[in-house]
């Protein structure tokens, strides 16, 4: 009975070292250096469209940094791309374009913050104008009418019920200047791209991870039966 499985056994060992898996290791050698081309080829491309955005936000064209953005998008959405990105002085491989900013852009929303800020500071004052000439207008006359001075109790008086009648000097006027600036995040960009995608790249990569999975389990089962066989013979 020992006699037949060893048989069996030997049989199976050399069905199955009848096919080479030095032959696929052959295959795989070549099979991994074009797999980097196209992953680097990849990269470029991102790269170009990367620079096309910022060629565009150097420019201050919004409609082409626009369009350069979905094109970055879509490219990066659908490859594998495989990067180096730099942060806090550490560099790490990332899958995308890793971080970077629309900085001519930024600067254009926060100049533009800051314009609106200072139309409505101007507003406050001239309204705050408007109220010191209208309380001037009532209470001049009366100063010329009864002869007092700048700092007469009666013109005074006059001036102080009449500004009793509009909002506190502090919620009319403001020496600050506050401008609602953007976030910077609102620029930052960084498209991340799947592990794995139906480009060329991606198929060399499943290519390779096959041929290697392949390589792996039949050396666990060559393994498997080579000590089997050396139990079935003992026994």
């Amino acid at each position: 009975m020992g006699g037949k499985k060893s048989n069996h056994l030997r049989q199976a060992l050399r069905k199955f070292g009848g096919v080479r898996s030095w032959q696929l290791l052959l295959i795989l050698i070549p099979l991994t250096f074009v797999t980097a081309t196209l992953l680097r080829l990849d990269h470029l491309k991102m790269s170009d469209l990367r620079h096309a955005v910022l060629d565009a936000d150097a420019a201050n064209d919004d409609t082409a940094i626009q369009e350069s953005l979905i094109k970055l998008q879509d490219f990066v959405f659908s490859h594998v791309v495989i990067n180096v990105a730099e942060s806090n002085g550490t560099q790490s491989i990332v899958f995308g374009t890793g971080p970077f900013y629309l900085e001519n852009q930024y600067l254009r929303a926060a100049n533009a913050a800051i314009e609106a800020a200072e139309a409505n500071l101007a507003n406050d004052q001239n309204l705050n104008g408007n109220i010191y000439a209208a309380v001037s207008a009532i209470c001049k006359p009366l100063a010329i009418e009864n002869g007092w001075a700048w700092n007469s109790p009666g013109y005074l008086d006059c001036w102080t019920s009449e500004l009793d009648k509009y909002p506190t000097s502090d919620e009319l006027s403001s020496n600050l200047l506050v401008a609602d600036l953007p976030s910077t995040e609102l620029f930052r960009i960084n498209y991340a791209s799947p592990l794995w995608a139906p480009s060329w790249a991606g198929l060399a990569i499943l290519a390779c991870l096959i041929i290697i999975a392949i390589v792996i389990v039949r050396l666990f089962i060559w393994c498997v039966l080579k000590v089997s066989l050396l139990f079935v013979g003992k026994s």
